[in-house]
């Protein structure tokens, strides 16, 4: 199992500086996050500007944002971001997709924007097809339910072949979320239901697991199961949480604080500093 952290909290400086403490201390993958207005206290800071001043300040980390809300982004201008991003950074770069949070400013404090689920699952079906056409460097065409594309071409060609990794938001047990997210590289996986808010436990990784082995080709190529939550803050217990989920079949862990007195710089900031659990 990896390890990531979202950097939550901070001035634009700061951030990048959590990319950097992050891979000093041993942390696998450091993430930034994407929206536009939540009603939060802190600062919200341009995912792909982040990415971009951390990719020239680090080596080793993998690179990305918790998650991109694909439907309210343009593809091809989504594209040339990350392939900036997977120049710059030699290759480290990953893009994890969703729906979005309906209540982001974006969808609902602006005229024009499609709001409803099935609307932003269409967009989002669109972009990533889009985008996984994009990084081949060929031309291409694409009719899709909202867009449509006659004759495109976006190079240079990433650093990563066959494309810059793409991990999509699946909404398990259902067919065509989970479906969805199979065809890419990896699923961050969320409930259903009464549960959707609840953590995602080792049983359920277990199934989760046995669900995309099932539907996914064996010869399709890595594939990631990436979780997110909080680590509890004690070595020994942040180890045995994890090696649990890593048993069951995850294969990334990313600690994202959101709420209380774990949301802060400062938190975040010690929490990185104390390493990455260690398997």
């Amino acid at each position: 199992m990896k390890f990531g952290i979202v950097g939550t909290f901070g001035s634009a400086a700061e951030v990048v500086d959590l990319a950097v403490e992050a891979e000093q201390h041993g942390w696998d993958g450091y993430f930034t996050w994407d929206a536009i207005d939540l009603d939060m206290s802190e600062p919200v800071w341009d995912p792909w500007a982040v990415l971009a001043a951390a990719a020239v300040r680090t080596e080793r980390i993998t690179l990305g944002a918790l998650v991109f809300a694909l439907p309210r982004r343009r593809p091809w201008v989504v594209a040339r971001q990350a392939l900036t991003v997977d120049h710059l950074s030699g290759g480290r770069l990953v893009i994890p997709a969703g729906l979005g949070v309906p209540t982001d400013r974006a969808f609902v404090g602006v005229s024009g924007e499609l709001t409803g689920t099935r609307e932003r699952a269409e967009l989002l079906d669109d972009h990533l097809t889009i985008l996984d056409k994009a990084f081949s460097g060929e031309r291409f065409a694409y009719d899709g339910t909202h867009h449509h594309v006659s004759d495109l071409q976006i190079l240079p060609r990433p650093v990563q072949r066959p494309r810059v990794p793409i991990w999509v938001v699946g909404a398990f047990p259902s067919e065509r979320s989970m479906g969805r997210a199979a065809r890419f590289d990896g699923v961050v996986p969320q409930l259903r239901g009464e549960r959707t808010m609840e953590h995602i436990g080792p049983r359920d990784v277990a199934e989760i697991a046995a669900w995309v082995r099932e539907h996914r080709p064996a010869d399709a190529g890595p594939f990631e199961i990436v979780l997110q939550g909080e680590l509890p803050d004690d070595p020994a217990a942040a180890r045995d949480h994890a090696a649990a989920l890593a048993d069951a079949g995850a294969t990334w862990f990313i600690d994202s604080r959101w709420e209380g007195s774990a949301a802060t710089y400062e938190a975040v900031s010690a929490r990185i500093r104390a390493g990455a659990p260690s398997l």
